[in-house]
């Protein structure tokens, strides 16, 4: 019952960080499993993706109703990224729980590390008329396909963060496009699972059903974050503990000593919790020039 609620809490604090940043729930998620449920890379890639069946569904038809989805852009990363996510799990399922837990931590961190850069950076590259080459969106969907599955998430910081940084499609359609394209990269990733680790599967299928409870509950409540959050600082908190959490794993295996990691943990923590209070002030010297001049012009209008 224990581990049941720690994944239930583990699911409703990976929505949170999704319906924040609109990514991170397959990477938090998964570092959560691994870090206070106890069970393996790969077992844990499996429940992650299972679950996200049914919250990719619903985001893709949610994204395709309000007009935000590329058809095109979907169709070059979605079945690359189905063929990645496959190839990804597969090895995964196949390696041992020794090799496969510091390949995981690796790519996790790596992952932290990535929304810690974008975050922090708070620079938005202006728009580009030129459409992306389909050799670039087929490898994109390929490599984040892969990612995702072998790391137990990573789709949407690979993608997104890619896609938003090339500044050729408005955000809002960048994020609903690779989120129509997660179902069937989720989908390839989960035949993977089935086909490879079938019996781990429905031995933590109430892992599932756990984590797909506290995404379920959270879901409301991070449709309401996100309007009083400052995703850039959200961002730059989710990359930061990402790192802290599997830095330990990661450096296990190089024999590295206990206070060494402390330390490290200790740098990555105090420089978070920097990164984010300059995020969190930069976002509101942008928003306050705007706040200004609606100011002034209601009082003219007045």
């Amino acid at each position: 019952m224990r581990t049941l609620i720690l994944v239930c809490l583990g699911g409703l604090a990976a929505q949170l960080v999704d319906g924040g940043l609109g990514m991170g729930f397959g990477a938090t998620s998964t570092t959560i499993l691994i870090a206070l449920a106890g069970i393996g890379p790969a077992q844990a890639s499996a429940v992650v993706h299972t679950a996200e069946l049914g919250t990719t569904l619903a985001s893709g038809l949610s994204h395709w109703r309000f007009g935000n989805v590329d058809w095109r852009v979907v169709g070059y990363l979605a079945i690359p990224g189905a063929v990645g996510a496959f190839v990804g799990a597969t090895v995964l399922a196949n390696v041992s729980t020794e090799a496969a837990r510091p390949l995981t931590a690796a790519i996790l961190l790596l992952i932290g590390v990535n929304l810690l850069w974008r975050f922090s950076r708070g620079r938005v590259r202006a728009r580009s008329p030129k459409p992306h080459h389909p050799g670039f969106l087929v490898g994109l969907g390929l490599f984040g396909g892969f990612i995702d599955a072998s790391g137990g998430g990573g789709w949407g910081p690979v993608t997104t963060s890619t896609l938003l940084g090339l500044g050729r499609t408005e955000p809002r359609r960048v994020v609903g496009t690779v989120n129509t394209a997660e179902f069937l990269v989720t989908l390839g990733a989960v035949a993977g699972f089935v086909l490879a680790l079938w019996e781990d599967l429905v031995a933590n299928f109430v892992l599932v059903g756990a984590l797909l409870i506290g995404g379920v509950i959270a879901a409301p409540i991070a449709a309401w974050l996100v309007t009083r959050l400052n995703p850039a600082a959200l961002g730059v908190v989710v990359g930061a503990l990402l790192v802290l959490l599997n830095l330990p794993t990661l450096c296990a295996p190089l024999g590295v000593p206990g206070p060494a990691v402390l330390a490290a943990q200790v740098m990555v923590l105090a420089g978070g919790v920097i990164l984010a209070v300059r995020a969190w002030q930069r976002a509101t010297r942008e928003h306050q020039p705007t706040a200004r001049v609606v100011e002034e012009e209601t009082v003219a209008v007045g």
